[in-house]
């Protein structure tokens, strides 16, 4: 292991795998860091923890070259890039953002980090954070050294899973420093594979920009959320207006579903919202509506039940969007907890990116393949779009009551 890597990536997960893989790939000499021992021992093995097409080839390329390394803590380096989680948490007040990832992350370089360091924070995250980077690491310097011995920038993602290498490279991207010296030298470490524009700003525009990005897509799909709901209540086919509307050469409404899920569009709207409570009206209300979707599906759900005395349902689909293994914030898990938990009928699920149920229904639901679900059901529920679904017989759907939440069927 050499003595001083080019880059540090701390965080191992959707983000930080692909881009420190990538820049592996590239020449750059790397550190993945993660704080899951699995993860570690995996990525060591040059095999991946995450499913994603392609990620194995491009992790098991940057492992084979002896650029990419992992393990448990940081090392020496150029460049920290951190890329861990942000989430939220109830509070009194509200959700808030919990930024306890990013400040063990940010802490956890002050024993290897040297004068002159460049520290990028990939994770979305509240406006703001960056200069909290910025304080906790001087903070756990304890005097050493000042801020003014490094370079912070903000750098966010713009990544769709499903996608993830090819939109590395060929999406825009931003790099807002906290000095313009921090924001040129982050534009030029991703000059290394970005082909796109890099555009240069301050930190805080960069965060709010990328918390903009996902909350202009949350407003579009609880527009038609409420509208699904309108529709149902008027008796309208939703699919065949949205489709009427959209012929309007500057109308395009989105799709409607059972929710907003992932660890984005879900999320980061909050953050704007907490930060400016009074002011994000808007923001808040869509959030309201998406988040209220899954308990209208429900609702849908308990009265198609009512009518069976022992009903059997099959609900399609685990994960927040299609044709992806991730289930973070997903609304379709919800409502399957859901059922289960309000003993609406006997439940099966289909889920062809999975193996295994997720542990809070492995003891109460059965997983089949799509098909077998379906003919053993009273109720289709489809809750995601997976292509394998599209080709289900229409006879044989004919043949039980359905609740396509994504028009998947229309």
């Amino acid at each position: 292991m050499t003595d001083k890597f080019d880059i540090c990536v701390l965080g191992l997960g959707y983000i930080g795998l692909p881009t420190a893989s990538i820049f592996a790939t590239k020449g750059k000499s790397v550190l993945g860091v993660d704080v899951q021992p699995h993860v570690v021992e995996t990525i060591k093995q040059g095999r991946i923890h995450i499913q994603e097409p392609d990620l194995d080839v491009l992790v098991r390329a940057a492992v084979q070259s002896g650029n990419l390394k992992a393990a448990a803590k940081p090392s020496s380096a150029e460049t920290f890039i951190i890329a861990v989680p942000t989430p939220f948490h109830e509070t009194e007040n509200g959700r808030e953002p919990d930024l306890r990832y990013v400040e063990s992350a940010a802490r956890s370089i002050a024993e290897v980090i040297e004068p002159g360091a460049l520290v990028i924070l990939e994770s979305t995250s509240p406006v703001g954070t960056t200069e909290k980077v910025r304080d906790w690491l001087i903070d756990e310097l304890a005097g050493k050294y000042s801020s003014a011995d490094f370079h912070f920038a903000h750098c966010p993602e713009r990544i769709l899973p499903g996608q993830m290498l090819k939109e590395l490279v060929s999406n825009d991207r931003i790099s807002g420093g906290l000095t313009s010296e921090a924001s040129a030298r982050a534009k030029r470490l991703y000059e290394v594979f970005c082909s796109a524009e890099i555009y240069v700003t301050d930190a805080r525009t960069a965060e709010l920009a990328k918390l903009t990005e996902n909350s202009f897509r949350d407003v579009n799909i609880a527009f038609a959320n409420e509208l699904s709901i309108i529709c149902d209540e008027l008796g309208i086919d939703v699919w065949e207006l949205i489709q009427l509307a959209n012929r309007h050469p500057r109308v395009n409404i989105l799709r409607p579903g059972p929710g907003v899920g992932g660890h984005c569009i879900a999320v980061d709207p909050w953050f704007i919202v907490s930060a400016a409570p009074n002011k994000a009206r808007l923001i808040r209300t869509a959030r309201e509506v998406n988040d209220s979707k899954p308990n209208y599906i429900l609702e849908m759900v308990r009265q198609k039940a009512a009518r069976f005395r022992d009903p059997v349902i099959a609900c399609l689909g685990l994960t927040f969007k299609a044709d992806v293994d991730d289930m973070r914030e997903s609304p379709a898990l919800h409502i399957v907890e859901s059922i289960v938990d309000q003993k609406l009928g006997k439940v099966l699920v289909a889920e062809p990116h999975t193996r295994q149920l997720p542990s809070s229904l492995s003891a109460t639901a059965t997983l089949l393949v799509a098909e077998e679900a379906v003919r053993a059901a009273d109720i289709v529920l489809l809750l995601v779009d997976h292509k394998p679904f599209k080709s289900i017989s229409k006879r044989l759907l004919e043949q039980r009551v359905v609740i396509d939440t994504r028009g998947c069927w229309a």
